[in-house]
């Protein structure tokens, strides 16, 4: 190469990342420049607006967090209460692998990192968790505050707590942990502090337990599974008890369950009794309830995960798969790296706020989860003795509350405090949620409903990844999900031995049928939970037949040879194609598997398409009409980026859906509960005289392919709109996006191109996706591979802030190295930290 050329690819690489350093300049000035426009007070509209002055500071502000092109993360750490010295290498990815003779001491630095890269993140989630919010966002936060003060965060996560303060093990592990990040934080400077302190105006606090317990509660209440009890009431309440259970089926059709039908279960252990007055209290009560809003968790939190074993695969060693579908944003949820001590080597993701590696793989085996889906949050009427709830009425006397006072501090205003009445519901004390002086976005009319929720029982879920970090065999594996209780997961394992195995672990409690469907009576003990599911009663495969295991979010079994009620509310196509595929499939590689996780087939296009096409009348159809149904014949069933047929199926099942749906649904109380879509389609794949069909506000009686037909010439003037804007493209028209965690939008990605949806393996929505992709083949040199929309770094003004953004778009993945010990001068090794007390 010429030197002129040497010379301009040296300017074009300066120029380059002077650019990249300027767009984020800019991009900071002119969010900042928008809140001062409009926002000249301190406080507008319940939002508080900090001092401009400092923010746009040479010396403090923004300029501050600009990290150099060439920054070198080299260094030197003192950290007082470390026992050894503990060595940190940093690869070309900013992933961290953590190599210390002593585990509590890479839990210490393993904190210390978390602070270092991810401290507004971890802090801010906390603050949400534990409905702190209006400290920092003022008085619009305030709502939500009062409602996670009113479900028990904190109370959930005290008992938590105290039942890991008792185990000696992980007690050292969250003060070691809680030790890292102080230190560092103690290191901070007004100028050093994270971009988004400066905009928010306030500074970091001191780290404790609690905070971490917190962040595992917040994770208990984002993937909840089920919660429509008030949704469910409604419904019960507007339709009769048959359209109830055809709306919403308790079984599907087309269930392919985690465990398969056939597999038999461990002798019944707990009965649970149905209530004598079940029918007439339960089931038939009318008892108005009416919900204006709700917050709750994203309906879309899923995942997938599966396991193969050596027979099926090319090498003769298992691979074990995951894709955690959670909400998409920057900073990511998840942080990579490696920790290494002398009985442990594992690697993978952790959580910016927990000790230890959440979904990964070690030395000897792989591990991952999908959420459990089920319903673990119930809500109970309580009839309280005056508007003071000191008293409440249970087993025919007046029992006295327990009274917790929540001090709330908003931002800029006076402090308010909530008094929360707990009640005590079989063996829990449980908070009245909603009441007359708080809705919660529920009018209530004066009734009382208190909230019975396994996240308030004592667990220690940090013993769960714990073992599972450690874990050599299936034996370990067995040991260690038993402490995981809430949430439930499907958690799958895959050993260099040659095991597979899958459990649908968590703290399940044994209900009858419909139980916690709808509010019950809390009056006295008929309706409580009786017992939980015992351990050993938990659905698992263990090394199948069919060599392989996987989950999807769907029922974990049919309920046919499984004696307790799972409830409504799962998830179906993902689960029925990924075990189709896994079935076809030999001679399994890695890249086989990145295939399918990035397969975005639509299983349930491919279920309702025929239908469809079979009863549309076309000669109703005008040119424009017929033109967009040919779009859908044509359509390969696949929801790529540059599809349109994806489009059109969409917005054409859209308008089937609100054509059966909206005559029975017109008049209906706001807040109802809605029919899954899986549910409309296996109604009418089953009986072409689906009851709903018919439009109950005309004198004729509708068929099915007038229906699909009118619902169809909607559609296609939908689509005829999409298509002068522009949005007729898949993912146009879907337009993913990776949002800021405070919704700036010069901190986020607006538009996303990748292809996927909710009934595809490759699963991705408006804001939520895969959160991480691995794979792991567990072959005597463990091959591994993951990606995750992001980047290490939360600062924006990081090259590593959002840099695997693009290759996770492209479907690529990045090899992942489980560095060995020997392996310190490996050129994967761009930086090294060195700990030391």
């Amino acid at each position: 190469m010429s030197h002129d050329e040497n010379k301009n690819k040296t300017i074009a690489f300066y120029l380059s990342q002077k650019i990249n350093w300027l767009r984020f300049v800019l991009a900071t000035f002119f969010t900042v420049l928008g809140i001062f426009i409009l926002n000249s007070n301190r406080e507008i509209r319940g939002h508080y607006i900090p001092s401009i002055g400092k923010l746009i500071s040479p010396s403090y502000g923004f300029w501050q967090n600009a990290e150099p092109e060439n920054y070198s993360f080299n260094t030197d750490v003192k950290l007082y209460g470390l026992a050894n010295k503990v060595k940190v290498y940093l690869d070309d990815r900013l992933v961290p692998h953590i190599f210390s003779e002593r585990e509590d001491d890479a839990y210490m630095v393993q904190g210390y990192l978390h602070a270092m890269f991810r401290l507004w993140q971890m802090e801010f989630i906390t603050y949400i968790a534990s409905g702190r919010a209006s400290e920092i966002l003022g008085k619009k936060a305030l709502a939500h505050d009062r409602e996670f003060r009113r479900l028990g965060m904190v109370y959930a996560a005290e008992n938590s707590l105290a039942l890991m303060n008792s185990d000696p093990a992980s007690k050292a592990q969250l003060d070691a942990y809680t030790a890292g990040v102080n230190a560092y934080i103690t290191t901070l400077k007004e100028k050093d502090f994270p971009l988004e302190y400066k905009i928010l105006g306030y500074k970091p606090e001191k780290w404790t337990n609690l905070k971490t317990v917190l962040f595992l509660k917040y994770m208990c209440y984002d993937l909840a599974g089920a919660d429509n009890d008030f949704e469910m009431t409604i419904a019960k309440n507007f339709f009769q008890e048959d359209d109830l259970d055809r709306l919403f089926p308790v079984v599907q059709d087309s269930l392919d369950p985690v465990i398969p039908a056939g597999t038999k279960f461990k002798a019944q252990k707990v009965f649970p009794v149905i209530p004598k007055d079940y029918a007439s209290v339960y089931l038939a009560s009318k008892d108005p309830v009416e919900i204006k809003e709700l917050q709750k968790p994203a309906k879309d939190n899923g995942s997938n995960n599966w396991a193969v074993s050596g027979k099926r695969t090319r090498s003769g060693a298992p691979i074990l798969c995951n894709d955690p579908h959670l909400q998409l944003s920057l900073p990511s949820i998840w942080f990579e790296m490696q920790i290494t001590t002398p009985v442990m080597n594992v690697y993978g993701v952790s959580f910016p706020g927990l000790p230890g590696i959440i979904i990964g793989f070690n030395d000897s085996c792989a591990f991952g989860f999908t959420n459990g889906e089920r319903d673990v949050r119930d809500y109970y009427e309580i009839r309280c003795k005056d508007k003071n709830h000191s008293e409440y009425w249970f087993n025919d006397s007046w029992k006295k509350t327990r009274l917790r006072l929540e001090t709330i501090k908003i931002r800029g205003r006076h402090d308010i405090i909530d008094s929360v009445s707990y009640v005590q519901l079989g063996n829990a004390w449980c908070p009245i949620m909603y009441d007359e002086t708080f809705g919660g976005g529920k009018s209530t009319s004066g009734k009382c409903y208190a909230v019975r929720w396994t996240a308030h029982d004592p667990s220690n879920e940090l013993k769960a990844f714990n073992g599972l970090n450690h874990a050599a065999n299936y034996s370990d594996y067995n040991l260690a999900i038993a402490n995981l209780h809430t949430p439930g997961q499907n958690c799958v394992f895959a050993c260099k031995n040659g095991d597979i195995a899958i459990y649908a672990q968590g703290a399940w409690p044994a209900k009858w049928k419909y139980q916690g469907d709808f509010i019950m009576p809390g009056f006295d003990n008929s309706y409580q939970w009786e017992d939980m599911i015992p351990q050993d009663e938990t659905p698992f495969q263990y090394n199948p037949e069919r060599g392989y295991v996987s989950s999807a979010n769907q029922k974990p079994v049919n309920e046919i040879s499984y004696p307790y009620y799972l409830g409504r509310d799962f998830a179906l196509c993902r689960g029925k194609i990924i075990n189709q595929k896994l079935a076809a499939l030999h001679n399994i590689t890695p890249e086989d598997m990145m295939n399918m996780q990035s397969d975005t087939y639509n299983l349930f296009a491919a279920m309702a398409r025929p239908l469809f096409l079979k009863n549309i009348q076309r000669r109703k159809l005008n040119e424009d009409e017929k033109k967009c149904l040919k779009t859908l014949e044509d359509w390969d069933l696949r929801d790529d980026v540059r599809s349109q047929g994806a489009t059109v199926f969409e917005v054409f099942w859209n308008n089937f859906y609100t054509t059966i749906y909206d005559d029975e649904y017109a008049g209906a109380p706001k807040g109802i509960m809605h029919p899954q879509d899986i549910s409309l389609l296996e109604g009418v794949l089953k009986d072409t005289s689906y009851k709903f069909i018919d439009n109950i506000t005309t004198d004729k009686k509708e068929t099915l392919s007038e229906e699909v037909t009118v619902a169809f010439q909607k559609a296609a003037a939908d689509i005829k709109k999409l298509n002068e804007s522009k949005k007729i493209e898949w993912g146009r028209f879907k337009n993913t996006q990776i949002v800021h965690l405070m919704g700036l939008p010069s901190f986020g990605r607006k538009f996303v191109p990748v292809g996927g949806n909710s009934n595809s393996i490759n699963v991705s929505q408006a804001n939520f996706g895969q959160s991480w992709k691995m794979i792991v083949s567990l072959t005597k040199k463990t091959e591994a591979y993951g990606i995750y929309p992001g980047g290490q770094s939360g600062n924006p003004g990081s090259k590593f802030y959002d840099d695997f953004i693009d290759t996770w778009i492209a479907g690529k993945y990045y090899k992942l190295w489980l560095m060995q010990k020997n392996d310190q001068n490996d050129e994967h090794v761009k930086w090294k930290m060195n700990f030391d007390n």
